[in-house]
């Protein structure tokens, strides 16, 4: 088998596992490639399997545009916090439909960080780690839960690879239950700017030991914020969960422009 074939068979299985989780909409797939390389158009959008988890399920990337402006947006790095998977793939369908966004930016989207938590519905990954305790931070633990080791775990390193990859200019994680927009590093304005299109509030919880808001936020500088959706967010319908939580997705994509 080509190589060419291998990576579009791997493609197809990763949105089958989309689909059978309900968390997939049909979206057009222009292109599909293995490694980065320019993109020749705002309009082309670019699928691509970064890497494979714990139980070898495929872990899907999306890139939208090829602007210096780069915005990273990840989900379910929690398994049994899935809204913000089909937000993220209801992004995709908003940004091809709205190219303009797209003239000087990147998004970086990785919609399902965790699909072998997803699949069961597990916090942790299939060792048992929780991926949002895994990086490189003063203040992480070395444990069973947070991993013996930084980034002992192919997912946390998949994220870890991307943000290297495309030094984002700010980072967005979806989470649930908590109701509210909190914010690491310098990203106290971006957190207020999202605030103002959704009915969350902005709330710092403070960078938890290895999580991603500390890594990014607080040691590599990275504007980061975590949109904490309220608990049953994932029971709502696709239209109504786009229609709440859209908005301040779009914000984050754009700023500091404000949607129109």
């Amino acid at each position: 088998m080509s190589k060419k074939w291998s990576v579009i068979l791997t493609l197809c299985a990763c949105l089958t596992i989309l689909a059978l989780a309900g968390c997939y909409q049909p979206v057009s797939y222009p292109v599909i490639i293995s490694q980065p390389r320019p993109l020749p158009s705002a309009l082309l959008t670019s699928y691509r399997i970064v890497g494979k988890s714990v139980r070898q399920q495929p872990i899907l990337s999306i890139i939208l545009g090829q602007g210096e402006d780069v915005i990273f947006i990840l989900a379910t790095i929690h398994g049994n916090e899935p809204a913000g998977t089909t937000l993220l793939l209801r992004l995709v369908k908003y940004l091809q439909q709205n190219p303009k966004w797209l003239k000087t930016r990147t998004v970086v989207l990785l919609p399902t960080a965790n699909p072998d938590g997803m699949a069961t519905g597990n916090r942790y990954n299939a060792h048992g780690v929780d991926l949002n305790r895994n990086f490189a931070t003063a203040n992480r633990l070395n444990n069973q839960r947070s991993g013996t080791t930084p980034l002992s775990e192919p997912e946390a390193r998949i994220i870890d690879q991307l943000i290297r990859q495309y030094a984002p200019d700010r980072i967005v994680s979806i989470h649930q239950p908590l109701a509210c927009i909190d914010y690491d590093g310098p990203a106290q304005a971006l957190a207020s700017r999202l605030a103002q299109y959704c009915d969350l509030p902005v709330k710092k919880l403070g960078a938890k030991p290895g999580s991603l808001g500390s890594y990014a936020g607080l040691t590599l500088h990275i504007p980061t914020i975590t949109i904490e959706l309220p608990p049953g967010a994932d029971r709502l319908d696709r239209q109504s969960l786009w229609d709440k939580y859209g908005p301040p997705l779009i914000a984050a994509v754009i700023y500091p422009n404000r949607p129109e």
